[in-house]
């Protein structure tokens, strides 16, 4: 025999669960219109992947998450799109949200399916892919994807696989009557999800007070090594963690998930759905729910349609309007008033309550708090409501976090024994809420700072590289200049060697020209000829030449040296000087020689 660990606190409230297994599971059939949310899942919402106006055929892909985590969304009967808008959709708030409406044909013509009789040839990746596509996610709580919870990391082996048949919320009966029909199916599951995930031990936890449940489950799972395990029935039994505790023995650390001690829970829906999706290849497109309460005639369980509205649901089960006080989607503990019953079934709806005044009548004024303690007793996660309230009361929501107030399953055990009527679990949704929504705001302040802090780098960056690119430009326009410079101190020297080394050999020339031209004196002119030698004119004015041609280069370089107000002005006007001085002495020396031609005496002609 199994051993058996018990979870503290617990109440014991009223089951009402015989109002709705008195009669099989009944099929819904088709309504006029399907609302089909687009958010039906924990995570980003599916995208709608057709037009309005398109015809599509059950089982046929709508809507798609094409990034991110969830699930796709499926036509549930063949029909026509007939519109994509928000629409009322369950939620405590009572908010609209895009949904996709179809319009059946009557048809109910089926798309093409793949099933997979022995998905144990397939990769483990493959069979995930396809509870992926199938649309899976958890149907008995949040409604986490199925395909991402079945894909644990590495580094957390799970050893123990549990199915939830608890179901220990008072009115609904949902899983209770799927054991007993589906029992066989609900194995099928099981054996996928285990081959998946290859733990060392598969559990089915029942309370003891669905004894035909027990026993359909037993004979499906003779001959196995799956254990079916019967547990007291106390509630919240059927919690995640509370569950985990009775069954092994072992608590999930807090703010921890159960695969961080090895253990992964499962919900009876979900694993018929898994079958249904690998061997038959059959995507979610419909669940049990329970309509149950005073105020219908005929309370049971219906296989309905995913999208098919609640007011349908509550006709086929004979709701009397003139008793009708109150709807309830889900539970008296953990769920809430619908304001409308227009909304659709989705895929975490488990049960609808239609309450009479006197079923459920509305709660009494809050009182203060008498500090009797009942509440924390009462709490299955050890916590202190009494302080938790004070705080989300204060909008201390700092202190309230500190006291654990996210391991809150929010059961309401501790509303329910609370004296002075006190709605605790209110107060703490109302402190979650707004805890979520400052974190969101703390996330979208940091990622605005981090936004501008790298713009900030980046104009640091850019001024940086513009100031480094500047001083590149000034370094190379001051080296160009430095250049240019010593080239132009080389050419000055140059000219002023070249202006003296000239002036020297003009001398030179002058000195050999007197010394010739006295020797010459000296010397008794030839009885032969008594000219004078004749000047060497053309000698002369290559010199001169080479003179003006000398003065124009430096003339150049003095103007373009003034124009840049460069530093060898003086030095180039002094050079200009010299060369002007020695293109007037060749002129000199030019015209001399011209004139000495011109007075030279004409040449005697020979006689004959």
């Amino acid at each position: 025999m199994t051993q058996l660990w018990d979870f503290s606190g617990g109440i014991h409230p009223p089951e009402h669960k015989d109002f709705s297994t008195a009669r099989p599971v009944r099929r819904a059939g088709i309504p006029e219109r399907l609302v089909l949310p687009l958010q039906q899942h924990i995570g980003d919402p599916a995208e709608a992947i057709v037009e309005v106006g398109e015809q599509v055929l059950k089982g046929q892909k709508i809507a798609d998450v094409k990034t991110g985590m969830g699930v796709a969304v499926h036509a549930p009967t063949s029909g026509v799109i007939e519109s994509i808008v928000e629409h009322p959709v369950p939620h405590p708030s009572g908010m609209a949200d895009w949904c996709i409406t179809l319009r059946p044909d009557g048809e109910d013509q089926w798309c093409s399916r793949n099933p997979v009789p022995d998905y144990r040839t397939l990769a483990r990746d493959q069979v995930l892919g396809i509870i992926r596509d199938a649309g899976i996610s958890g149907m008995g709580g949040a409604g986490f994807p199925t395909n991402i919870k079945l894909r644990p990391p590495r580094n957390r082996k799970v050893s123990t696989l549990i199915l939830n048949g608890a179901e220990c919320e008072p009115y609904i009966t949902a899983d209770d009557m799927t054991m007993r029909e589906k029992a066989d199916e609900v194995v099928a599951g099981l054996k996928v999800m285990a081959w998946i995930l290859r733990p060392e031990r598969c559990v089915i936890g029942i309370e003891d007070n669905k004894p035909e449940a027990i026993s359909a489950m037993r004979e499906a799972t003779e001959g196995t090594q799956t254990e079916i395990v019967v547990i007291p029935t106390k509630y919240p039994s059927g919690g995640e963690k509370q569950l985990i505790r009775i069954l092994t023995g072992m608590e999930v650390p807090s703010g921890g998930i159960p695969a961080d001690i090895g253990v992964m829970c499962q919900n009876i829906g979900t694993a018929v759905a898994v079958a249904q999706a690998v061997v038959e290849g059959t995507p979610l497109i419909s669940r049990v729910v329970t309509i149950t309460g005073e105020a219908v005639r005929e309370p049971g369980n219906f296989e309905a349609l995913i999208g098919t509205p609640i007011e349908y649901l509550l006709e086929q089960a004979g709701v009397q309007q003139d008793r009708l006080s109150r709807l309830v989607l889900g539970g008296p503990m953990m769920g809430y008033t619908l304001t409308t019953d227009a909304v659709p079934v989705i895929k975490t709806t488990n049960c609808v309550i239609a309450a009479t005044a006197s079923e459920l009548p509305a709660p009494p004024p809050e009182q203060p708090c008498i500090r009797c303690g009942q509440c924390a007793e009462a709490c299955p996660m050890k916590l202190l409501p009494q302080q938790l309230f004070w705080y989300a009361k204060a909008t201390e929501f700092e202190k309230a976090e500190h006291l654990n107030l996210f391991d809150c399953i929010e059961c309401g055990a501790c509303s329910y024994v609370c004296p002075s009527s006190i709605p605790l679990v209110q107060y703490y949704r109302f402190a979650k809420g707004e805890i979520r929504v400052q974190r969101a705001e703390q996330l979208k302040a940091d990622r605005a700072r981090e936004r501008f802090e790298a713009r900030q780098a980046r104009l640091e960056r850019e001024q940086q590289e513009k100031e480094l690119r500047r001083k590149e430009r000034a370094k190379a326009a001051a080296d160009a200049q430095a250049r240019k410079k010593a080239e132009a101190e080389q050419v000055t020297a140059e000219g002023e060697a070249v202006d003296e080394r000239s002036a020297k050999a003009a001398l030179v020339e002058q000195a050999l020209a007197r010394k010739k031209a006295k020797a010459e004196a000296s010397q008794p002119p030839p009885a032969t000829d008594t000219a004078e030698e004749k000047p060497d004119i053309d000698a002369l004015e290559k010199q001169l030449g080479q003179a003006r041609s000398k003065l124009e280069t430096m003339q150049g370089m003095l103007d373009e040296a003034k124009a840049q107000q460069a530093d060898n002005v003086d030095k180039l006007e002094r050079a200009v000087a010299k060369n002007h001085d020695r293109v007037k002495r060749a002129e000199e020396m030019l015209a001399e020689a011209r004139d000495k031609l011109a007075a030279r005496p004409t040449e005697s002609q020979p006689t004959h």
